[in-house]
C-alpha cells in the first residue's frame, strides 16, 4: 500500500470504534470534536508533510525490498537514519507547534526491535518474528502507533508485585493456549485517540516476582476492554467558544489519556515479551534513550516557533532595536539550539546493536533529556519577558469584535504604527498557548517528566559517565602509581 495522505489518515481514524471519554461523557466522534480535532490535524500533518517533495529525504525512507514509508515507521539502519529522524522532528515541530505524538510509536518500534532479538537469542521464543511481522504490516498500512510504557505505579517505594492493588501496573491475569490476557492502566498516553494501534511496554527493571508485570504486545486501540480518558489542558475549553484567537494556535494541538486495559485479549502473535522479567530493564532503557533523543528534535522545532512569536512580539511592540531585547533572544536560540546540538551528537554517536539496528550513544541521550528539563523553561521565560503583560490579560476576540467596546480595545491595544491590534493579540495568544495554554502541555510539563523524570537521566549519566576511567585519565596525567 502507498504512503497514506493527511485526508485519507483521518477518514481511517473515522472508522475506528475508540471508546473515549471526555468530561464525564463518552465521545461517540473524536475526530470531529472541537476540543480533539486540533490533536488530530497535528498528526495529520505527519502525514502531509510525507506528501510533499521539499520533505521526501526527511519523512519518508526507501526501504532494501523497495517500500517506501514514512520514517516514524522506521528501523534506524545507521547513523544517518538516527540524524535524519531528529531533523525530521524539527520539522514537524516548526510546522504545528504542538505534539504531533508519532515519537513514541517509532521508539517503542527500534526498542522492541533489538530486544525481542536478544530474548529470542537466550530463550529461543519468536518474540523477533512476531515484532518483525507486525512492523510489516503497520509500514504498509502507515499507521500510527502508540507507545505507552508509563503505568500508574502506585505506593512508588513498592515493587509492582507489591503492590495493595496489582493493577496499578499493567500484568498478564491468564495464559491461555491462544494469547494472553491483560489487565491494568497506563497513564500520559499521548496520541493514543489518534493511533489505530498501539504497543504496550513495561515500565520499570523488574525482578522473578514481578514476572507476570514483564509484558510487551500490541493491540488495536479499539480493541474490546480498552477505554481512554481524556486528560485536562489548561485553557482547553476555549476550543469550544468559536474564537480561533484565543487559542493561540486554532489548527493543531496534542492530546493525553489515561488508558485502562480492563482484561483484554492479545492473540501470541502480537505479543513481543512474556515473563522475561530479566530484559523488562533493558526494554524501558532502550526506549528510554530514544525518546530522550527525540526530544533534541520535537522541542526545538517547538522551540523555534516561539522564539520567532517573540521577536515578533518585540516588534508589534516597537522595541526589537533594545539591546535587552537582542540579548534575550540570543539566548533563546542559543539555548534552543543547544538542546538540537544534543539531539544530533547522540545520534551520530550511535552504534549497531546485536540486531543490526541502531541505538543512540545512551549517555548522550540522557544528557540531551536533562538539558530538556530545563532550558524550554528558560526559553518559555525569556519569550514571556518580552511579550508583556498583555499575553495573559488582553480581552478576548469577542470583545474586539463588539460594535460596542471593540472600537475601545483596537484604539488602548495598539503596538507599534503599521501593525493591527488583532495581529498584536494573535501573536500574543500563541505565547500563551505555548508557554501556559494547552501547548504548555508538550513544551513544558513533558519537557520535565516526559521519558522519565530529570533523577532518572540523572541516575544514567551517573551509570554510563565513566569516572572510573576519567579518574585513570587524572592519574596518568598527575603520574600517580597505586
Amino acid at each position: 500500500m502507498a504512503l497514506m495522505t493527511g485526508e485519507e489518515y483521518v477518514e481511517s481514524m473515522r472508522k475506528m470504534k475508540l471508546n473515549v471519554y471526555m468530561f464525564g461523557e463518552k465521545i461517540d466522534n473524536p475526530v470531529d470534536n472541537p476540543v480533539l480535532r486540533p490533536s488530530l490535524n497535528s498528526v495529520k500533518a505527519t502525514y502531509d508533510l510525507a506528501q510533499m517533495p521539499e520533505y521526501e529525504d526527511l519523512m519518508t525512507v526507501t526501504l532494501e525490498d523497495g517500500r517506501k514509508i514514512n520514517r516514524f515507521a522506521n528501523i534506524h539502519r545507521n547513523t544517518d537514519d538516527l540524524i535524519k529522524k531528529v531533523k525530521m522532528q524539527r520539522l514537524c515541530g516548526q510546522k504545528t507547534a504542538s505534539c504531533f505524538q508519532r515519537c513514541v510509536g517509532m521508539d517503542a518500534f527500534n526498542a522492541v526491535w533489538s530486544t525481542t532479538y536478544e530474548i529470542d537469542k537466550k530463550y529461543s521464543t519468536n518474540y523477533h518474528e512476531n515484532f518483525k511481522s507486525y512492523l510489516r504490516m503497520v509500514q504498509d498500512l502507515d499507521f500510527t502507533v502508540d507507545g505507552a510504557m508509563t503505568d500508574p505505579k502506585g505506593d512508588r517505594s513498592l515493587a509492582p508485585h507489591a503492590q495493595p492493588d496489582l493493577d496499578l501496573y499493567l500484568r498478564v491475569v491468564e495464559q491461555r493456549e491462544d494469547g494472553i490476557v491483560v489487565r491494568g492502566a497506563k497513564a500520559h498516553q499521548t496520541g493514543i485517540i489518534n493511533s489505530q494501534e498501539v504497543i504496550v511496554m513495561p515500565t520499570v527493571a523488574m525482578g522473578p516476582e514481578d514476572k507476570d508485570f514483564a509484558v510487551s504486545f500490541a493491540v488495536p486501540t479499539d480493541a474490546e476492554g480498552i477505554t481512554m480518558i481524556i486528560g485536562r489542558q489548561s485553557c482547553d475549553t476555549r476550543k469550544l467558544e468559536g474564537s480561533s484567537m484565543d487559542v493561540g494556535n486554532s489548527e493543531f494541538g496534542g492530546v493525553e489519556a489515561l488508558v485502562v486495559f480492563d482484561d483484554v485479549f492479545v492473540p501470541n502473535d502480537r505479543i513481543f515479551l512474556n515473563g522475561e522479567h530479566e530484559f523488562a530493564g533493558m526494554l524501558v532503557e532502550r526506549f528510554a534513550g530514544y525518546h530522550r533523543q527525540s526530544y533534541g528534535g520535537c522541542k526545538v522545532g517547538v522551540g523555534d516557533v516561539l522564539i520567532g512569536a517573540a521577536a515578533l512580539a518585540a516588534d508589534y511592540n516597537g522595541v526589537p532595536k533594545a539591546s535587552h531585547i537582542k540579548d534575550k533572544l540570543i539566548e533563546m536560540i542559543h539555548l534552543n539550539e543547544t538542546l538540537y546540538c544534543c539531539g544530533i551528537a547522540c545520534s551520530a554517536e550511535g552504534k549497531p546493536t546485536e540486531s543490526g539496528n541502531y541505538l543512540i550513544d545512551l549517555l548522550l541521550a540522557n544528557v540531551c533529556k536533562q538539558n530538556v528539563t530545563r532550558y524550554p523553561y528558560e526559553i518559555a521565560r525569556l519569550a514571556e519577558d518580552i511579550a508583556g503583560g498583555f499575553m495573559v490579560t488582553a480581552p478576548s476576540e469577542k470583545d474586539l469584535r463588539s460594535p460596542v467596546v471593540g472600537p475601545m480595545v483596537e484604539k488602548y491595544l495598539k503596538g507599534t504604527a503599521g501593525v493591527s491590534t488583532e495581529n498584536r493579540l494573535k501573536i500574543l495568544r500563541l505565547i500563551e498557548n505555548l508557554t501556559l495554554g494547552t501547548a504548555a502541555v508538550g513544551y513544558r510539563t513533558e519537557s520535565m517528566h516526559g521519558a522519565g523524570s530529570p533523577q532518572a537521566q540523572r541516575i544514567m549519566i551517573s551509570r554510563q559517565g565513566s569516572i572510573g576511567k576519567k579518574k585513570e585519565l587524572a592519574k596518568e596525567i598527575a603520574k600517580i602509581r597505586d
